[in-house]
């Protein structure tokens, strides 16, 4: 029997519209079954008589289906309102099958059966479109999480820098390159040749003593004696061998001595060579060349001069010393005393050099009557202490980053 007539007065249509009932409206509600659980109900049950009240039915059941439809958003809640929807037992459509058309009379059953079918397909075709939005959804989603913003600040990590060592060198280099030379290197592994005897020291020679070096410990069948070499000069040789003059080249690298570490020495310390031959080169070039880069170096303030001196493979040689960039020369210290650096002398001694000797060309198979040249060598060490005030050449060598952080 269908439910009797609750409402009086006016309904709502929309909200905030209200409307008296009209004759169709009484009529309408009438024959409105209830929709609540309706599908585990049988339709003699909901008092459903007449194929005109299936379609009221159907349509609650559809509205129902759109509005969880558009609640569903992730992928679990879908699984939910699937199996609620479509489940073979307890599903909204297997119960409308089994409640509604199994037991219906001949007169309904057409009407169910074809409401059923729109419904189911109305179901299926919804339901496989929320599939494909939750399923690219939790895609995005995914990709999101995965996805690197970088609108945000990263992960700030240390940048290292040149070694204070290593930006000595570019500074000489530029100031050497500035002026037509070029950077030539070569092994750190020389023959005694090379390292002794093509620069004008044989064998015997008293200068090697104060070169003593490590050799290295061959096969008795190997090509001969090696050692470490004690200073750039073998890539001169080397260089001269392969160039016909004009040469003009730096080497720097790493050279060895069995000297004892302490504040101004090292078995392992950096140097670096200039060669310049060419035909007319005079001492007067040679004097330009190394006031240019001094005052390059260290400011155009500094002073400097020459003192004779001895090397086997220079004639004349010279040692050449600067002004106490300290002191300023006047070897007045702080506070009146004397300038620790220079000793109260005023000059710092930087360097040896000299007029390339005749009898080194004849290794190279130079012609000493057409040529000349200089050459000098320095301790790229001894340079950065002394521009940047430092008073240990150990502490290049122990990669303390407190030290290493303070010359970027």
């Amino acid at each position: 029997m269908p439910p009797r007539l609750l409402l009086a007065g006016p309904i709502c249509c929309r909200p905030g519209e209200a409307r008296n009932l009209s004759s169709f409206d009484v009529f309408y509600l009438s024959i409105m079954p209830t929709t609540d659980g309706s599908h585990d109900k049988t339709l003699a049950a909901l008092g459903v008589t007449r194929p005109e009240q299936l379609a009221f039915l159907f349509a609650e059941i559809r509205a129902r289906f759109d509005s969880e439809s558009g609640a569903v958003r992730d992928e679990t809640a879908f699984k939910q309102f699937r199996d609620a929807w479509l489940g073979r037992k307890s599903g909204v459509l297997a119960g409308i099958t089994d409640n509604w058309l199994k037991p219906a009379t001949p007169e309904l059953k057409r009407a169910v059966g074809a409401g059923l079918n729109e419904l189911r397909a109305h179901v299926d075709a919804q339901i496989e479109s929320r599939r494909v939005v939750i399923e690219s959804g939790a895609e995005e989603t995914a990709l999101a999480k995965e996805r690197v913003d970088l609108s945000l600040p990263g992960v700030v990590r240390p940048i290292g820098s040149r070694h204070l060592i290593r930006q000595v060198f570019q500074e000489i280099e530029d100031i050497f390159v500035s002026i037509g030379f070029s950077v030539v290197e070569g092994p750190e592994i020389e023959t005694p040749y090379y390292n002794f005897e093509a620069l004008n020291i044989p064998e015997f020679h008293p200068v090697r003593d104060d070169m003593d070096t490590f050799y290295l410990e061959l096969p008795k069948s190997g090509p001969g004696p090696l050692l470490l070499r004690t200073h750039t000069s073998p890539v001169q040789i080397r260089t001269m061998e392969k160039q016909k003059p004009p040469v003009r080249v730096i080497v720097p690298g790493k050279v060895y001595r069995r000297d004892n570490p302490d504040a101004t020495h090292s078995f392992m310390f950096h140097q670096i060579e200039g060669l310049a031959v060419d035909t007319d080169i005079t001492f007067c070039d040679f004097t330009g060349t190394i006031e240019y880069f001094v005052k390059q170096y260290f400011g155009p303030s500094v002073k400097t001069r020459f003192r004779p001196s001895y090397f086997p493979f220079t004639e004349p040689s010279v040692e050449f010393d600067v002004s106490c960039i300290f002191c300023g020369g006047s070897g007045a210290g702080p506070g009146g005393a004397t300038c620790g650096k220079c000793k109260g002398s005023g000059w710092i001694e930087l360097f040896g050099a000299g007029m390339v000797d005749p009898a080194v060309y004849g290794f190279v198979n130079y012609d000493a009557k057409k040529v000349s040249g200089f050459a000098f060598g320095m301790g790229m060490d001894r340079l950065a202490m002394l521009k940047y005030g430092i008073d240990d050449i150990q502490v290049f060598f122990q990669n303390d980053v407190r030290f290493l952080k303070q010359f970027p």
